[in-house]
């Protein structure tokens, strides 16, 4: 029979269930130790951070649309992430991989849909087809509920901050060249934001045929 006088163990469960800031401490502790058990070795496995064989970096226009993309909210209603299951592959194409990803800063991956995922929506349609959905989407698609971008067409790109986000980007592994950076803003002269994000919508997801 144990000695009642016997001192509690410092970290005994009675003391630990006892103790809020003790159990959110270790709790949040095995928390930390279980997601860089799970996540680190991911930044060692060469399929997530290697592109895919034919992947290239966003010419400036199509850089440009993208931020469009997000600026519009696009993302919230369609996701960039075809999931590995029969339904998926069937309608929307072979399943999204790390690696046509390792340019995205940051990556629109997700589930959730309103609309369409998008991630293979490039070379499925005309330029035309593009400017008219995003114009009026009634027009192509009768049913949708997408509303519309008329002023796309009439806003003109600026393109005097194209430079400085192709240089940010290198700095976290896209491989612009400086004369690839030094030519960006010539690029985008007399183009529109609707230009710009047509050419971003055609080169989703093409690396992988």
């Amino acid at each position: 029979m144990a000695d009642k006088h016997t001192p509690t163990p410092v970290l005994s469960h009675e003391r630990i269930e006892t103790n809020n800031f003790l159990l959110i401490a270790l709790t949040l502790v095995v928390i930390l130790f279980g997601g860089l058990v799970e996540i680190v070795p991911l930044f060692f496995q060469r399929s997530t951070t290697e592109a895919v064989q034919g992947l290239k970096p966003y010419t400036p226009l199509q850089l440009a649309g993208r931020d469009i993309y997000l600026r519009e909210g696009c993302f919230g209603c369609h996701s960039q992430m075809i999931r590995p299951f029969r339904a998926e592959t069937l309608r929307y194409g072979h399943y999204s991989m790390a690696g046509e990803f390792v340019y995205d800063h940051p990556f629109q991956w997700g589930s959730k849909r309103t609309g369409p995922d998008l991630h293979r929506v490039g070379g499925k349609y005309s330029d035309e087809w593009h400017r008219a959905h995003l114009t009026d989407p009634r027009t192509v698609v009768p049913e949708s509920n997408m509303p519309a971008y008329p002023w796309l067409e009439a806003a003109a790109l600026k393109p005097d901050h194209i430079g400085k986000n192709m240089a940010a980007l290198r700095v976290v592994g896209v491989p612009y060249t400086d004369d690839e950076i030094k030519a960006a803003p010539e690029e985008l002269k007399g183009k529109t934001e609707l230009d710009a994000l047509v050419a971003y919508l055609q080169v989703m997801g093409t690396a992988v045929k």
